[in-house]
Order: structure tokens, then sequence, then C-alpha cells
């Protein structure tokens, strides 16, 4: 089997690269919004199945809906 890739198949963005990767329990990993963002004024998150929509409101706030 050779590593061709379906031409018609939709590729998934790749994630952001955190600002500051610190592993450990409890610890945040910063992401810096212009890199989330990039283009857009929305982002999706898949959070155990169920998606949730992160935007940018006109005000310059983030509001997180489910």
């Amino acid at each position: 089997m050779d590593s061709v890739s379906d031409p018609g198949k939709q590729q998934q963005p790749s994630a952001p690269t955190p600002a500051s990767a610190s592993a450990g329990a409890g610890t945040a990993i910063r992401f810096d919004s212009r890199e989330l963002f990039a283009q857009a004024r929305e982002v999706e998150i898949d959070h155990g199945g169920r998606i949730y929509k992160l935007r940018i409101t006109q005000l310059n706030k983030l509001i997180l809906t489910a």
C-alpha cells in the first residue's frame, strides 16, 4: 500500500502551535488568538463528539457556544 493521499478527501487543518507548551496536570496551555483564528472570525472545537463554536464578537470579545 502506498502513501498517496486521496485528492477528494479534505484534510483537517493543523492545530495551532501553543505559545507556551508546559506539560503537566492543571497547567494551562496558551494560544495566541491571532494564530487560532487566522483569517476566520469563528473556530469549531470538537469536545467529546460535541461541536462548540468560539467566535470573535463585534466588540472583539470571545464567546463560546454549544
